[in-house]
C-alpha cells in the first residue's frame, strides 16, 4: 500500500507543470474547475469511507487531478461536480474502493457528462494569458483535422490551442512521460502499445483517405494525455506484462476507428473503458504465459 501511495505522489508531481500551464491559459476558469473537482471528489470518497472507519486514499487525488485536466475549460461548474461525484461513486466506490475498481474513475466521470450533457460538455475556449479571452469559443485541432485542415504544430506542442485543460501541451506531457518512465511509475508497455496501435491503424486509414493525418492526430485531442496518465493506471489495466501490449493496442486501435467513423470527434474515453472491460479477460487468457508481473 505504501508503494502505491508513493506512485500516486509521483503522478501528482508529474502533473504540476500541466496544472500551472492550464492556469496560465485559462486563469480563474481553470482554478475554479480544479477546485470543484477536488472538493467534490474527495468529499464523495469521504462519505463512502466514513461508515467503514477508513480514511480517504491519495488515489482520489490523482482521480480528481486527471478528471479536472480532462475537462473543457468552458464547462459549467455544476456539471463538473456531477461528473466527479459519479466517477468516484460509481466508477470506484461501488466496487469496494481503491484497488477493486474495474473502470478508471476519472474516465468514468468524464464519459458520463460527455453523454449526459453533450452540448454543455463541449465548450472549447481559445486560450490566453490567464484566461483573458472573454470566453471566446474556438475550434479544436480535432475539428480542424476532421474538416480537412492542419493545425499549427507549434500550438500542439506548446498548448496554445483550444482543448481540455491538460491535453494541450505535447511538450509538457512528453516530459511527464519521461519522468514517470524514469521513476518506474508508469508502464512503457501499455503506453507505447497505445500509440503504436493508433499510428498503425490511423496510417492505414489515412493512406486510403478514410482518416486524418496520424502524426497530427497524436498531438490533437487527448490521445497523448490518456496514453501517459490513464492507460497506465495500474488498477484498471491488466496485471501481466504480455497482456499490457494487447491492452494498449486495443485502446489505440479503438481511438483511430472511433475518430474516423463515428459521430464523436475524440473517442479516447470510450476506448479506455473498452480496454478496462477486457483487461481481466486478457490476464486470464493471454496472461497465462509465465512472465513477471508488472511492478510499475
Amino acid at each position: 500500500m505504501f508503494q502505491k501511495q508513493i506512485m500516486m505522489r509521483k503522478v501528482m508531481y508529474s502533473l504540476i507543470p500541466i496544472f500551472i500551464l492550464s492556469i496560465y491559459l485559462y486563469g480563474l476558469k481553470a482554478i475554479s474547475l480544479i477546485a470543484v473537482s477536488f472538493f467534490f471528489g474527495i468529499t464523495t470518497e469521504y462519505f463512502f469511507l466514513k461508515k467503514r472507519n477508513k480514511k480517504v486514499t491519495e488515489a482520489v487525488l490523482v482521480t480528481c487531478a486527471l478528471y479536472s485536466l480532462s475537462m473543457p475549460p468552458g464547462i459549467p461548474l455544476w456539471i463538473a461536480a456531477i461528473g466527479i461525484i459519479f466517477g468516484v461513486s460509481m466508477g470506484k466506490m461501488a466496487y469496494g474502493g481503491f484497488g477493486r475498481n474495474i473502470f478508471n474513475p476519472a474516465i468514468t466521470g468524464r464519459l458520463f457528462i460527455y453523454i449526459a450533457f453533450p452540448n454543455m460538455a463541449n465548450k472549447w475556449l481559445i486560450p490566453g494569458n490567464f484566461g483573458l479571452t472573454d470566453g471566446t469559443a474556438g475550434a479544436t485541432p480535432l475539428e480542424i483535422l476532421r474538416n480537412g485542415g492542419i493545425p499549427k504544430i507549434t500550438d500542439l506542442l506548446l498548448g496554445t490551442r483550444p482543448g481540455s485543460l491538460g491535453e494541450s501541451s505535447g511538450i509538457l506531457i512528453i516530459i511527464a512521460a519521461i519522468y514517470l518512465l524514469y521513476t518506474k511509475t508508469a508502464s512503457w508497455r501499455s503506453m507505447g502499445a497505445t500509440l503504436i496501435g493508433y499510428l498503425m491503424v490511423q496510417t492505414f486509414l489515412y493512406y486510403f483517405g478514410l482518416g486524418a493525418n496520424p502524426l497530427y492526430g497524436i498531438f490533437s485531442g487527448s490521445l497523448l494525455f490518456i496514453s501517459i496518465f490513464m492507460v497506465t493506471d495500474p488498477v484498471s489495466s491488466p496485471k501481466k506484462n504480455n497482456s499490457l501490449f494487447l491492452y494498449g493496442f486495443l485502446i489505440g486501435l479503438s481511438v483511430a476507428l472511433i475518430r474516423s467513423f463515428s459521430l464523436f470527434p475524440e473517442g479516447t474515453s470510450f476506448a479506455i473503458l473498452l480496454g478496462n472491460t477486457f483487461a481481466p479477460l486478457m490476464d486470464e487468457i493471454i496472461g497465462k504465459v509465465k512472465v513477471k508481473e508488472v511492478k510499475s
